[in-house]
């Protein structure tokens, strides 16, 4: 008789998947759905969430078939500054504008490495802000504020 191969983490995976896919098919039928040629504001985010769902069904079909390795320790170094850093964006870009939000979100998030020196961290913080102008300001010219009211005298 063959054993039962299982592989929780990818199970565990699945099934968060399924979750959030289910929760968000719930919350888009209180939307218009409308037709594939007139789209109402909840029939994209229904496919999207559906498509999640059945990626969940699939991870966790797989998750059956296959033997995993064991959960390994979380990297609790990684979720204390990666998880900030896009709530700080969002928290501080209205008041202190697109150019330092973003500088001191990059800042926050290059710590989540143990090796990240902070000399690096300040110039790939720089980097990726003066990178993001251009695209996002010159390039496609959208329509935000570069520095915010908060850092005005």
């Amino acid at each position: 008789m063959k054993q039962l191969q299982f592989d929780s983490t990818n199970a565990i995976c699945g099934l968060t998947f399924i979750g959030l896919g289910g929760f968000f098919i719930y919350q888009c039928l209180d939307l218009d759905l409308g037709t594939a040629f007139r789209m109402g504001p909840g029939y994209f985010p229904l496919i999207l969430a559906a498509i999640l769902t059945l990626l969940g069904v699939v991870v966790l079909v797989q998750a059956t078939r296959v033997q995993g390795e064991p959960m390994g320790p979380l990297a609790l170094r990684g979720m204390l500054f990666i998880l900030p850093a896009p709530v700080f964006f969002g928290l501080t870009v209205r008041g202190l504008g697109f150019v330092p939000s973003l500088f001191f979100a990059a800042l926050i998030a290059a710590f989540a490495s143990s090796r990240m020196k902070p000399f690096l961290a300040v110039l790939l913080a720089g980097a990726i802000t003066l990178f993001s102008v251009l695209v996002f300001s010159y390039a496609l010219g959208l329509p935000f504020e570069r520095f915010g009211p908060w850092t005005r005298l």
